[in-house]
């Protein structure tokens, strides 16, 4: 069985929500009649695999994908004020627990957190996992430049850790990004060091040891946590304030995360299963934005040239012992 666990969906709820100006995200037509949903400093088309279920259901089935993780994707709800936060993800978690529950066969899906708004975020937690049945969250890389490891999240990480929830770690607006508007510098640069950025800041402040029940998970092959962590621990090494929260040196935690594979270089794939097995990558396609591929998703594994039985626990095991799929 092949699992996609990195793809994003925009439930067309989301989308006539942000049309009625309930929103800080302008909503305009492209030429093909795609919605072009407009941010500070980016845009993104919400072309017919962004939000229409049947559409997607056709493309899998001409790939040969089995199943998909949904997860919303940026902008998120992180560039409203709280309130609207809130009532947003709501409205997302709504909508993708719909799709998880009447197409059980082809879609799972993970929820999303207003995390600018603390306080609503363990709401929406609790009725995301007691009620809904999600059986984890995806995290936005930082909460309009706040870190995941800053403190007032921490009453997230306790509850998810008691049921043992999956963290799914994914980029949105860098720390920095005005420096990042040109060339899509953004997503091709910024992204993946926004996620290192996170995973390493949760370390280090303790955060991952503390809250030892949260299964977590890197989008993008962890942004360069593979081929970073050795530098990480030189740091834990040199500097005592990099050993005052943490016992054990960064890259021991960060071997008990999950990659997903989004990122189609055999020699990258390669790093990452000798720096934390096979038994730690999940199949990723990023579909269907301009940047992902279902194709390469699959080809890229194939070629590795793994055991079967690494094969198939990459393309789909791994992901369904992690939800329980």
């Amino acid at each position: 069985m092949i699992i996609d666990f990195h793809n994003h969906y925009y439930p067309p709820e989301y989308i006539e929500a942000l049309q009625t100006g309930l929103s800080n995200i302008k909503v305009s037509i492209d030429s093909a009649n795609n919605p072009v949903l407009h941010s500070p400093g980016d845009k993104n088309i919400a072309v017919p695999g962004h939000r229409d279920i049947d559409y997607r259901v056709n493309v899998l089935d001409e790939v040969g994908v089995d199943k998909q993780v949904l997860t919303f994707t940026a902008p998120g709800t992180l560039t409203e004020d709280p309130d609207t936060s809130a009532g947003l993800s709501r409205r997302v978690n709504d909508a993708l627990a719909k799709i998880a529950s009447e197409r059980s066969d082809r879609f799972t899906a993970l929820a999303t957190l207003p995390l600018n708004n603390p306080a609503a975020s363990i709401a929406e937690f609790q009725r995301a996992t007691n009620e809904l049945g999600f059986k984890g969250v995806m995290l936005f890389s930082n909460a309009a430049g706040v870190a995941l490891a800053d403190q007032r999240f921490w009453p997230i990480y306790e509850q998810a850790s008691e049921v043992s929830a999956v963290m799914y770690i994914h980029p949105t607006f860098p720390v920095g990004v005005e420096a990042m508007t040109e060339y899509w510098l953004m997503p091709l640069v910024g992204f993946v060091f926004d996620t290192t950025l996170a995973a390493a800041h949760l370390v280090f402040s303790g955060v991952v040891e503390r809250f030892p029940g949260v299964r977590w998970v890197l989008a993008h092959l962890g942004g360069t946590i593979p081929y970073l962590a050795e530098r990480l621990d030189r740091g834990y090494e040199a500097f005592s304030e990099c050993r005052s929260k943490i016992s054990r040196p960064p890259s021991q935690y960060l071997k008990d995360f999950y990659y997903d594979t989004v990122n189609f270089d055999a020699r990258a794939l390669h790093l990452a299963i000798e720096f934390a097995g096979a038994d730690r990558l999940l199949a990723g396609s990023d579909y269907p934005h301009q940047i992902g591929s279902l194709e390469k998703m699959v080809s890229s594994i194939g070629a590795l040239g793994l055991s079967d039985e690494d094969r198939a626990r990459i393309l789909g095991g791994n992901t369904a012992d992690l939800l329980g799929l």
